[in-house]
């Protein structure tokens, strides 16, 4: 019976679908006479000359149109499928509108980043940036009445749906791998920037491997199209247009260049081609020359990353009412305090939020004091005036001020409590995925003391620092004060006094902290470039290895074997001149010479070494020379010949002592052969 029941109850709805499908044919093919009739009365009517209200008739029967094709649809869903609630009647419902792209430019150092977003915007971000290369994570904000502009001259027709473009312009110099990681998360899209005249970088090639791990999708601008032979720029001429007017010697430099980047990228596995060229963007990566001195190709660029947004991921840019904010930058400005920089891509935030961030020793709950924007096509790194706002509900960098900022994680979520939000939850959230790079620092027990203005910094100079070998023993963020000098002193009192300096990046150093450096004889070495900063390191601890190496030059013992030459003794008696081969290792002046088959018998020192009747200071092995050695008084009576002939080697008197030396400073003078010959050394000398 249950069964019958169920083949009727099947039946039926069979039935019911087949009625509702013929209904809604019926209602179609009406309406398909209707506007019939009704484009009939408005070509009669456009044949009377009454132009406005023909378009207007026709414009209204549209809207009838499409709001009758829209309530069909729903109710087709309502009645039918079982996959109704994802159908596209109900997704229109819910969309609101398209939010801006989020762009993110990426490449190796010095190749025009910032100077083609400077291009892009006509203003001149990059002379307030230390040494004309970016620091800090920047983020500029492009409404679409700048970007249409550019975009007309490529296609005239293209609409921009978009309201605007925002750009982050990540560090490209390997010190910012962090920092570059964290833009890259953040964008929808993403510029690799690779300047024609040197192709791939190692900083390219890490940018390219960061996008293929994030699946995001990306176009190639080859920069510095300007330096190609005998080129002749016109500012902001659509690419085609630049190519199109040059000679064919220029052509040919550029087609040469261009095929060796080419080459280059298909080496690491990549289709490229021009963008007007390429029919299928989403397996082949499109290229558009560009110049950031003379804008040509800017205007290609920027249709081509609209287009592609517009084209590629629709969806995607659809307006989310859920909150999704991320914190990029961490800054002490004077007059506001510790203020965040975040790039919202979803969502609202309001002055009066209560909010809650990752910090360094823990979840941080505070309240929006104030929101502020640079004012359009400017950005949030350059000190101008700021736009304060009571909301702001669009894809935009914001500055937020609030109270309790100074340990914020640049890098981290930002949540909005609600109503019914249980704070605690929200906290742990936070926290969970926080990755903060203090968790994966450690601090060593002799080291030197680094100080940055934003954690960004920090972390960019910590991953410097560990490749550099250089161990650091604590960190802080913020100006050099008194406190930090004392700190730092500490090395002096655990005997690693060359381990006594702060290195302060970005930030100022106060006078007190200056004189008390001074006093303690602590140097403060600063820089507003990471790579200055390393340069004056290595300087200052080439110097204190230099002063260490005149310290212990006498204890400084290099392994050598030597066999004297039994056809050119000169001298038997002090100073004692033989002529030798060098069997192994390296002979210097200075060096004690003994005798391991006479127990080891010091015969004196190495004072001077010639070859081919020249002064030597070295000698290595293979070689022949002439070496002469003065004894000590209680060496003098040693002569050659009744204690000792050509039948006994010679060998340099090395010791624990000296063999620690030659770790410890001598490092780089050493060869393997000569560490291998410390080894047979040591068992000859009983050395543990």
């Amino acid at each position: 019976e249950r069964r019958a029941a169920a083949v009727a109850a099947a039946e039926a709805r069979t039935e019911a679908k087949a009625k509702a499908e013929e209904e809604a044919k019926d209602k179609a093919k009406a309406k398909a006479e209707e506007d019939a009739t009704a484009k009939g009365k408005a070509q009669a009517e456009e044949d009377s000359g009454d132009w406005e209200e023909v378009a207007e008739k026709l414009e209204k029967a549209e809207e009838e149109k499409e709001a009758e094709s829209s309530d069909s649809e729903s109710g087709s869903d309502d009645e039918g499928s079982d996959s109704g609630s994802d159908s596209s009647g109900s997704s229109s419902d819910s969309f609101i509108g398209y939010r801006s792209p989020i762009l993110v430019i990426m490449g190796h150092v010095d190749t025009g980043k910032t100077k083609l977003l400077d291009k892009i915007r006509k203003t001149n971000v990059q002379e307030g940036e230390a040494g004309g290369i970016t620091q800090q994570i920047g983020a500029t904000y492009f409404p679409d009445i700048a970007l249409l502009e550019q975009t007309k001259k490529v296609d005239p027709d293209f609409d921009i749906e978009v309201p605007g473009v925002m750009i982050i312009d990540t560090p490209g110099h390997e010190a910012f791998n962090n920092l570059r990681a964290r833009g890259s998360s953040l964008c929808d899209m993403a510029i690799l920037v690779i300047d024609i005249m040197h192709g791939l970088e190692p900083q390219t090639v890490e940018s390219l491997n960061m996008l293929k791990k994030r699946k995001c999708f990306f176009v190639i601008a080859m920069n510095k199209i300007d330096v190609c032979y005998n080129w002749n720029s016109k500012s902001y001429t659509s690419i085609k247009d630049a190519l199109g007017r040059q000679e064919q010697d220029t052509m040919d430099d550029f087609n040469n260049r261009y095929q060796r980047v080419v080459g280059q990228l298909n080496e690491q596995g990549l289709n490229v081609e021009l963008y007007w060229k390429n029919d299928d963007p989403r397996t082949t990566v499109s290229i558009v020359p560009t110049s950031a001195i003379t804008g040509e190709g800017v205007p290609d660029l920027l249709y081509l990353m609209l287009r592609s947004a517009q084209q590629i991921m629709p969806d995607k840019l659809e307006i989310q009412e859920e909150l999704q904010c991320t914190v990029i930058e961490v800054k002490n400005i004077e007059g506001m305090g510790t203020t965040i920089d975040v790039v919202l891509v979803n969502g609202t935030l309001r002055v009066g939020d209560q909010i809650v961030i990752a910090g360094i020793t823990g979840p941080i709950v505070t309240t929006i004091r104030a929101l502020k924007t640079p004012h359009p096509m400017k950005e949030i790194r350059v000190k101008n005036e700021y736009v304060d706002h009571q909301s702001i509900s669009t894809s935009m960098g914001i500055k937020i001020c609030a109270p309790d900022l100074e340990q914020a994680v640049a890098g981290a979520e930002l949540m909005v409590v609600g109503p019914d939000d249980d704070i605690e939850e929200m906290k742990e959230e936070v926290m969970e995925g926080f990755d903060s790079i203090l968790q994966g620092f450690e601090k060593q027990t002799e080291g030197v003391y680094v100080k940055a203005s934003t954690l960004g910094s920090l972390e960019a100079l910590l991953t410097f620092l560990t490749d550099m070998k250089i161990p650091v023993f604590d960190v802080g963020i913020g100006e050099v004060h008194k406190k930090d000098v004392k700190k730092a002193c500490i090395m002096k009192e655990k005997k690693h006094p060359e381990y006594a300096v702060i290195l302060a990046f970005d930030i100022k150093i106060n006078a007190e902290a200056k004189a008390q450096a001074d006093h303690d004889g602590v140097v403060i070495m600063e820089a507003d470039i990471i790579y200055n900063l390393k340069d004056k390191f290595e300087k200052y601890m080439e110097k204190v290895k230099e002063s260490k190496k005149t310290e212990k030059k006498e204890e400084a013992i290099f392994p050598v074997i030597l066999e004297i030459d039994k056809q050119y003794i000169f001298h038997k008696t002090n100073p004692i001149v033989v002529g030798c081969n060098v069997k192994g290792g390296q002979l210097r002046v200075g060096t004690p010479l003994c005798l391991p088959d006479k127990d080891n018998l010091c015969i004196g020192r190495v004072l001077g070494i010639e070859k081919d009747r020249k002064s030597v200071k070295s000698a290595r092995t293979g070689e022949s020379v002439c070496v002469k050695i003065e004894q000590n008084t209680a060496q003098q009576h040693i002569l050659y010949g009744r204690h000792f002939d050509h039948t006994s080697l010679l060998y340099s008197a090395v010791t624990r002592g000296s063999i620690d030396v030659l770790k410890e400073l001598y490092k780089d003078e050493m060869k393997k052969e000569d560490w291998e010959l410390i080894i047979g050394m040591k068992k000859v000398f009983n050395i543990s």
